[in-house]
């Protein structure tokens, strides 16, 4: 089974809302931190607008416990990962948000799009990225929500090239769709 199997150095895992993603990667990257004998990192993407995202949060973090530092970055993702300490697993939860936060404060999603994939491809230690599918749904109303779901498919693509495993998720089962490792 994957779970069992060490982490290459960047999985792609996609899904829909409440498919399993966020817990299969913990589980993930969790069982490669206790492998490799130090503390997993999850950085955070998620910002709290209201009081129900705070919930949210709140209730990711207690389900991690005291095994995993977090770190919220919901921006400069890809700044921040070269700074991060060696050899230690991250998980980046997750990549609809970060592109959310781009998209909100008028940032080009294509550049900084290129510039987290370039930053994973040379992240510290072994990333598993979180993303929904957002392209197996109705057709947005409003233009925004179009080209969000666009560039959303985009980044998609770019981090599911650049991965060597990428796996989907649904009712909480994953399937493999690419797996080079």
């Amino acid at each position: 089974m994957l779970e069992t199997r060490p982490l290459p150095p960047l999985t792609l895992i996609l899904g829909g809302a409440r498919s399993g993603k966020s817990t299969l990667a913990e589980t993930w990257v969790a069982a490669e931190a206790a492998r490799r004998g130090v503390r997993a990192l999850y950085l955070a993407t998620g910002r709290a607008w209201d009081a129900e995202m705070r919930e949210r949060i709140d209730i990711h973090k207690a389900r991690r416990g005291e095994l995993w530092e977090t770190v919220e970055e919901p921006l400069a993702v890809a700044a921040l990962l070269p700074t991060l300490e060696a050899g230690r697993p991250i998980l980046l939860d997750c990549l609809t948000l970060w592109l959310t936060n781009q998209m909100l404060e008028d940032r080009d999603p294509a550049a900084e799009a290129e510039a987290l994939v370039a930053a994973l491809a040379a992240a510290p230690g072994p990333v598993v990225c979180v993303s929904n599918e957002v392209g197996l749904g109705l057709v947005p109303e409003t233009p925004l929500g179009r080209a969000f779901r666009d560039e959303q498919g985009r980044l998609n693509q770019r981090v599911a090239a650049a991965a060597q495993r990428v796996v989907f998720t649904a009712a909480g089962l994953p399937l493999v769709l690419k797996d080079d490792a």
